[in-house]
């Protein structure tokens, strides 16, 4: 059978031994000896978004697991071949005058929650619930003990930049473009009284409001109260392109997992790397993800990560970000992975 001319991959703009790979150079598009290149699907395809419904042929991808398990969901004829687990913030955020110091202060107040309804699947909408769900759980409280606001969440500035800003206001300016403007304002305004926010970016956005951290569940240490969209992120891959070429995507995937085997031993660098990935300053990266970032950007498929990412599944069924039910355990194909390390040994 004739190899396709190009596998095209994908990634979300997060720490992802894929993302290391792809700064490292060792996935720029180069023709292997038999006229099969690896390269990005943004070059090939600028500007589409037909990595978010894993239709395309010959495609490799990871991030987020929200928008994998809607494609599933959706019979998208995808597998996962590998699992990373980067541990990051996860904050609830208040204001320091709130009287908000720990979870349980949380009963009776209201906890804002984005909606993004202009987009195919909500992903900010589902990370967030299952954030402020988490962090209920991790004081025995009922979601029913607070209250949900939706927040429309467009990225929109916390002030009017048609006026001078005063300094404090000039400090700001940087959350014009955070992902989490628009719950940052509903804050600062007092329409709730409480968000979540996680990663690098939220604890910027946290900062510049100059917020209260009520907790942080992100390195808790039961691993389901960590679970979100990005603990774990699948890699996946077009089930024929596997099917049809599995040589061409062990090699990809050997490649991710080296990535990953250097970063263990270049943290400085992995550090600039995620940087530059997130367009997050190397400060709030470390804060972010820890000292210990550069330990945790490899390959797994430990039964752990498999159970947390078919819990995160049955947290999306259950509050209907996805409408039919699938097995993980099923759309999980190890052959790759195990190829990849019985040539590593």
């Amino acid at each position: 059978m004739m190899k396709p001319h190009t596998i095209s991959f994908a990634r979300s703009p997060v720490p992802t031994p894929l993302g290391i790979a792809v700064h490292l150079g060792w996935l720029s598009g180069e023709t292997s000896s038999d006229g099969v290149a690896i390269k990005s699907l943004h070059e090939l395809h600028p500007g589409e978004r037909a990595h978010s419904d894993y239709t395309l042929r010959n495609s490799l991808r990871q991030g987020g697991s929200v928008p994998a398990i809607w494609a599933r969901a959706r019979q998208a004829s995808t597998r996962v071949i590998g699992l990373s687990w980067v541990d990051e913030s996860q904050l609830l955020i208040t204001r320091p005058e709130s009287g908000i110091a720990r979870v349980t202060d949380l009963r009776g107040r209201r906890i804002g929650l984005p909606a993004r309804p202009y987009e195919v699947i909500d992903i900010f909408r589902a990370t967030a619930l299952r954030g402020i769900l988490n962090i209920l759980a991790s004081e025995n409280l009922a979601l029913s003990e607070v209250e949900l606001v939706d927040i429309a969440a467009a990225r929109v500035p916390v002030s009017d930049p048609g006026q001078s800003p005063a300094p404090d206001a000039r400090a700001l300016a940087p959350l014009l473009w955070n992902e989490y403007a628009a719950e940052c304002a509903a804050l600062l305004r007092g329409e709730v009284d409480a968000i979540y926010v996680k990663g690098a970016h939220g604890l910027e956005a946290a900062h510049l409001i100059r917020a209260r951290t009520v907790v942080d569940i992100g390195f808790h240490p039961d691993p389901l109260l960590r679970n979100n969209n990005g603990t774990p992120r699948p890699l996946t891959v077009n089930a024929e392109v596997l099917a049809q070429h599995p040589d061409l995507v062990a090699g990809f995937l050997q490649l991710v997992a080296q990535a990953g085997d250097w970063a263990r031993g270049h943290p400085d660098e992995t550090l600039r790397y995620v940087s530059e990935e997130t367009a997050c300053a190397e400060e709030w990266v470390h804060l972010a993800y820890g000292e210990k970032l550069h330990r945790h950007l490899g390959l797994d498929l430990h039964p752990q990560s498999i159970q947390a990412l078919a819990a995160f599944k049955d947290f999306l069924l259950e509050w209907k970000f996805i409408d039919q039910d699938f097995d993980v355990w099923d759309w999980i194909d190890p052959a790759p992975y195990r190829l990849v390390t019985s040539r590593a040994r």
